[in-house]
């Protein structure tokens, strides 16, 4: 036969064991904490844009679909480019950065809104300064490499990195790592006293007897101790002190 559990003895087992699980969560926010705050290296983020044009054209000409869909074609070549040796290797060398240009290669992320001629160069460091440096010399590299590249001229940067007065890290975020801990803390506790609540296979009640025995119960023994005993007999003392009773008297017929 299946046993189910009513929702009651869930509550139960949860009261029974609930400083298990505030341990846990308590526990488990520390650590969360102390790694974020002391243990993890915060990293701070900067970000430029360049926008990418066919070829440099009389301003008065406007530009057609034709030209803007070639465009947007090239900016998938452009992203490759911009983060190959030819163009890393010199960013490196002209901030005399302690790394090679594949490690400069994992800093940098290169993005494009959807049917857009715009190109976002972002750029993540231990050191705002330094990725505000890298995100703004790459993409100064880049416009200037790209006509002996691919023969063309049309890059324009839109907007340079900028340090500000107080940078906010990216990452680690220790408020949402205290979160994720604290609903893993939650979890694991919860889990936890289930699972000692299952392998405990003491018998307490008269209840555990039928339950997990499967035997009748015919009868209950007390247990008294001796102070029991003496606070029993102590309104049968007081009864017969009030009635003048006394041990060496005799009832008179």
């Amino acid at each position: 036969m299946e046993e189910t559990i009513s929702l009651k003895e869930i509550f139960e087992v949860i009261k029974k064991r609930l400083l298990l699980i505030i341990s846990l969560i308590v526990g488990a926010a520390l650590i969360a904490a102390v790694v974020s705050y002391f243990v993890l290296t915060p990293t701070y983020q900067a970000s430029t844009q360049f926008i990418v044009n066919q070829e440099a054209q009389d301003p008065k000409v406007p530009y057609s679909t034709t030209d803007i869909q070639t465009n947007i074609e090239l900016i998938n070549t452009y992203n490759v480019i911009i983060k190959s040796p030819a163009i890393l290797e010199d960013v490196v060398k002209e901030l005399d950065l302690p790394y090679t240009a594949d490690t400069l290669k994992s800093k940098l992320a290169v993005s494009s809104a959807e049917k857009s001629q715009v190109v976002n160069v972002t750029v993540t460091d231990t050191d705002p300064e330094t990725a505000v440096k890298i995100a703004n010399t790459t993409v100064e590299t880049f416009q200037e490499k790209i006509p002996d590249i691919m023969s063309v001229d049309n890059v324009s940067i839109l907007a340079k990195a900028d340090l500000a007065d107080n940078p906010s890290q990216v990452s680690p975020n220790p408020l949402l790592n205290i979160a994720i801990a604290v609903v893993l803390g939650a979890m694991v506790g919860v889990g936890l006293a289930f699972l000692l609540e299952y392998l405990d296979n003491t018998i307490r009640t008269e209840d555990d007897i039928e339950n997990k025995l499967g035997l009748p119960l015919l009868g209950v023994v007390t247990h008294i101790n001796d102070e029991d005993v003496r606070d029993s007999r102590l309104p049968e003392a007081n009864r017969m002190k009030r009635g003048g009773y006394n041990g060496s008297q005799k009832k008179t017929v």
